[in-house]
């Protein structure tokens, strides 16, 4: 009796002993080393696509530098319209700073891993500028907004003050929240698979890495969809129905066409920008409906090429600033130029 009360003793220890085990070790946080960018090893002609890529990242850095220089050095264009340009050039500048470089440098020395830490660097400046180029498109709607729906309040409504502000709480806004979604990667165990198929450190295919529950993540990332893309693109299109409407109520067919000529080049930058990651993030996100290799190619060109195309398109269009860009570049070639004549015909007299 007593040797059957001491096994059955004996076999709760080891079930005890086991339940603690496998409680701990279903605890216990495994991060790897790093992992291994591989979106475009299945993509054909991959060679042409990133150094396509380099070009966009030149033509970024050309025309959003010279852009905030423009606004920068010349007092007139400090109203709050240009403060919203400037926000969005530097945001442009930063988000393609994030990834094409390492996409480049990936093409140049085939080495495509980066260490966990890194990782969760670029992938919280990616999401973090992201969501900033959403709501700086908001922004700009906001201004088209109150310059054409309440004209004779527009100076009173969209002051310096009030742009610093709204500019402010969106930076507060998209670094608060990813900060907070990019620490939820540290609470996920990679025992697996360490490759990520996509162009960076993407936030859905690392977390989908893990071994453990990625449920709060998941959920974070819709969350994140809604608050970044869904909710700003909803209040664009609001705006541009409110800017109709008062269009349609003008009297004459002139100032109609020009109300409308000040908002197609914002249209097109928000076409380009808001439709493919929209796409991308609810029908892939959600669905898993689109093809992988489909989805990192058009994530990429839906991240890079508005960066690119923001100042020539909407910005460098503008007569203020196109005005005062020429000027700038005639200045600084005609200078040198002169000193060169005049250092040469010192030269010439000796």
């Amino acid at each position: 009796m007593n040797f059957l009360i001491m096994m059955v003793l004996q076999r709760l220890l080891i079930l005890t002993m086991s339940f603690l085990r496998t409680a701990l070790n279903s605890s216990v946080i495994i991060h790897p080393p790093g992992f291994y960018i591989i979106g475009f090893e299945s993509l054909p002609s991959v060679n042409i696509y990133f150094i396509f890529l380099a070009f966009v990242y030149v033509v970024t850095v050309l025309f959003n530098g010279l852009l905030i220089i423009v606004v920068v050095i010349n007092p007139s264009l400090h109203t709050p319209k240009f403060l919203a340009v400037i926000n969005l050039a530097v945001i442009d500048l930063c988000l393609n700073t994030c990834t094409i470089p390492g996409m480049i440098k990936i093409f140049l020395v085939k080495d495509n891993f980066i260490p966990f830490n890194l990782c969760l660097v670029q992938m919280f400046i990616y999401y973090a500028f992201a969501s900033l180029e959403s709501y700086a498109l908001t922004i700009l709607a906001y201004d088209r907004l109150v310059a054409i729906c309440f004209p004779l309040r527009q100076n009173s409504i969209n002051t310096m003050r009030s742009m610093c502000c709204i500019i402010t709480f969106t930076w507060s806004i998209s670094l608060g929240v990813m900060s907070y979604i990019t620490n939820l990667v540290t609470k996920l165990s990679f025992c697996n698979s360490v490759r990520v198929f996509s162009y960076f450190c993407d936030y859905a295919p690392v977390f989908r890495l893990a071994c453990n529950d990625y449920s709060m993540q998941w959920f974070a990332g819709s969350f994140l969809s809604m608050l970044t893309l869904a909710g700003p693109f909803a209040f664009i299109v609001l705006s541009y129905v409110s800017i109709l409407v008062t269009v349609f109520r003008m009297k004459t067919l002139d100032r109609r066409l020009k109300a409308l000529a000040t908002c197609v080049e914002h249209i097109i930058i928000v076409a380009i920008f808001f439709i493919p990651l929209l796409v991308i993030f609810t029908i892939g996100y959600h669905l898993g409906a689109v093809n992988p290799d489909h989805r990192v190619l058009s994530l990429s060109m839906a991240s890079c090429l508005p960066p690119c195309i923001n100042p020539i398109v909407y910005s460098l269009k503008t007569k203020e600033i196109k005005t005062r860009a020429l000027t700038l570049i005639k200045k600084n070639t005609i200078i040198p130029t002169k000193s060169l004549r005049t250092i040469v015909g010192l030269k010439t007299q000796k």
